[in-house]
């Protein structure tokens, strides 16, 4: 339960992972994919994660843990979720997400697998500067077909 406690208090975002039939080579493989990136994951007893949570006193109703339970957690709010993802896609059918708390609330699973869902940093950078340079892009084409049709006229 002091794992738990230490984890609610460090941990920018907790995901929930349902696991059942991961093989121990998939989830040494995950284990070490997830330990580069800084993302923490155990398997921890259910009651344990209650309690746990329960004196971290997060926001919203706690979800529903079925099943097999591993914490997934990190002091990035989204890694935790996103480096999850990856394996949830490769291990479909032994992985899932089962919910978590992101931003001091608990949320569901669905919450979970669409903030798994968002971008990073860069990415999203470089989105927005895509953005900001298309209309410019768009103006700068526009203009050279008006000086070739000027030139041919």
């Amino acid at each position: 339960m002091a794992k738990v406690r230490g984890i609610a208090k460090d941990a920018a975002t907790i995901v929930f992972a349902n696991f059942k039939g991961l093989t121990v080579a998939e989830a040494t493989e995950m284990r070490k994919a997830l330990r580069t990136e800084n993302i923490g994951y155990a398997v921890v007893k259910k009651s344990l994660i209650r309690r746990g949570l329960e004196e971290a006193k997060f926001e919203g109703t706690a979800p529903e843990l079925e099943g097999e339970i591993a914490l997934v957690w990190g002091k990035d709010e989204l890694g935790p979720a996103r480096a999850l993802a990856v394996f949830v896609k490769k291990f479909g059918e032994h992985l899932a997400f089962a919910g978590g708390v992101f931003g001091g609330k608990f949320v569901g699973k669905e919450e979970i697998a669409s903030i798994a869902a968002i971008p990073g940093l860069d990415t999203l950078r470089a989105q927005f500067v895509q953005l900001i340079n298309s209309p410019l892009q768009r103006f700068a084409v526009v203009l050279s077909e008006r000086a070739k049709q000027s030139a041919q006229g």
